[in-house]
């Protein structure tokens, strides 16, 4: 089983970062560039949950997404052709008084075969640097999504 704890400031919200988490539309790889379009399937949503399968390049994984908590949102992995076990993610948000937000991020990966243990070993070892380059792309494509919105608003004022 792998352990990997990730980490960035950001000027977006909590409430930003959980909006493009939790957007389950199409486009999504465009923030979540392990999420392919043609893996995604929203099984059911609701307020502050959704049930969801994703993945990309032949790994695919179901998630339970909890967001009712505001400083933290769990994705618990239901389902998956190697991922088991304890396997998921764990968003955490820390409000900073300078207006900036810490997002730590740990990331479970518990292989339920053969393939999925070596996964993880590769995850836990080299592969811990493609994990943070997704999660810096995911969140610099939701400031960027976000700053076109601000935009927006202020020329509609």
């Amino acid at each position: 089983m792998s352990t990997i704890h990730l980490h960035r400031t950001t000027h977006l919200t909590a409430e930003q970062y959980i909006a493009g988490l939790t957007d389950f539309g199409p486009g999504r790889s465009r923030l979540f560039g392990n999420s392919a379009d043609e893996y995604l399937k929203l099984h059911d949503l609701g307020r502050t949950k959704a049930d969801v399968t994703e993945g990309s390049r032949g790994i695919w994984e179901r998630l339970h997404y909890d967001w009712s908590n505001p400083n933290r949102v769990v994705l618990t992995t239901t389902d998956s052709n190697v991922w088991g076990g304890a396997s998921g993610h764990t968003y955490t948000f820390r409000r900073r008084r300078d207006g900036m937000t810490d997002i730590d991020v740990v990331v479970v990966r518990e292989g339920r075969n053969l393939k999925g243990r070596i996964l993880g070993l590769v995850l836990g070892t080299m592969g811990r640097r493609v994990l943070e380059r997704a999660f810096e792309n995911s969140v610099r494509a939701i400031e960027s999504r976000n700053a076109v919105s601000s935009h927006f608003e202020k020329i509609a004022v």
